[in-house]
């Protein structure tokens, strides 16, 4: 039987062939167009009834469409993030990084990509980088990626998959987070 991966975050995710894409796996899609950190977090009791193998992460775009600023972000990542550990804590995360979008924007989400990369690891979470194949030189989505400078084109996700699936792999060799050893109380 295939490891089951539920896919949680916006209209890049909900886009995404993940079940053509990756044959492997019994994948499961719960993005959704529109969807911010603040709506993902609302949402996590539908994950956890689910209770999936990993959990496949990435939303935040849609918060800066919101102007939202990136501690707003990454704060509502964290919190995510710690839920999903609390309540599964043997589910195996993978966090993806926000993709670029507009130059006037590559401050915010690099800014967000880096807490993302550091706070993951806390979490026993691994972090999946796109903005580098994405990006071009001044942090604006490369054009071959995207007609609008938001949303992702076939090319943008053929990338995307190139670099998710030896992810998986790596998530799947790893051992899961196990539950923490309760402290009694005295």
């Amino acid at each position: 039987m295939s490891e089951s991966v539920l896919f949680i975050g916006d209209g890049l995710t909900a886009n995404g062939l993940w079940s053509v894409w990756l044959p492997d796996y019994d994948v499961h899609n719960l993005g959704a167009n529109g969807k911010t950190t603040d709506e993902v977090v609302a949402e996590l009791d539908q994950v956890v009834d689910r209770q999936p193998a990993a959990v496949v992460v990435e939303v935040g775009t849609n918060d800066l469409g919101w102007h939202r600023s990136d501690e707003y972000v990454v704060r509502n990542m964290e919190t995510l993030l710690c839920t999903l550990r609390k309540r599964l804590p043997a589910v195996r995360i993978l966090v993806v990084s926000v993709p670029p979008r507009e130059r006037e924007l590559a401050d915010t989400v690099r800014s967000i990509n880096r807490h993302l990369r550091q706070f993951a690891p806390t979490q026993h979470a691994q972090y999946l980088d796109l903005w580098a194949r994405l990006a071009g030189p001044d942090g604006e989505i490369d054009a071959a990626y995207s007609e609008d400078r938001l949303h992702l084109n076939d090319a943008a996700y053929a990338v995307w998959v190139s670099e998710l699936k030896p992810a998986l792999e790596s998530l799947f060799q790893r051992p899961p987070s196990s539950t923490a050893i309760p402290i009694q109380q005295i």
